[in-house]
């Protein structure tokens, strides 16, 4: 019997509406909770998520069933209601229009989810723009490419 063995690991960024400062530190918890167990029931796998204030930073293993444009869709479009209908966030809360995402290998899976658990102290440093852009550079993606 044939088999498919697959293991895709994308790491996944995406901001707040105009990079606003949404996720306060007292709500960042419940939001982020809240989409994991939203994911595990729609059955997308999060492996860590973590962020700050102006965006979140996700690494999820993709089924070869899925579509990233749908799952980043699911999480982001599903999450804003959410955050919407608490009340959770002052102010109409939105997610920016589009996302990052970048595959990794297994061999990088750990230092991946402990860059995305460090972001607090990495932010103290370096910018989610200037971050933003070592990832384009890291990863050679040209921006403004269809």
């Amino acid at each position: 019997m044939a088999h498919t063995y697959h293991k895709l690991w994308i790491h996944l960024i995406w901001s707040t509406q105009d990079r606003h400062p949404f996720l306060t530190k007292d709500i960042r918890r419940d939001v982020f909770t809240h989409i994991l167990t939203k994911a595990r029931e729609e059955g997308i796998y999060v492996d860590t998520i973590n962020g700050t204030a102006d965006h979140v930073h996700c690494l999820l293993e993709l089924d070869p069933k899925q579509s990233l444009a749908k799952v980043v869709n699911d999480l982001k479009g599903e999450s804003s209601h959410w955050i919407n209908a608490q009340g959770v966030a002052k102010g109409r809360f939105a997610w920016q229009e589009g996302y990052s995402a970048f595959s990794y290998s297994e061999s990088q899976v750990q230092r991946v989810r402990e860059y995305i658990k460090d972001q607090e102290q990495h932010h103290k440093k370096v910018s989610f723009q200037e971050e933003l852009e070592r990832f384009l550079k890291a990863f050679k993606v040209e921006v403004g490419r269809p």
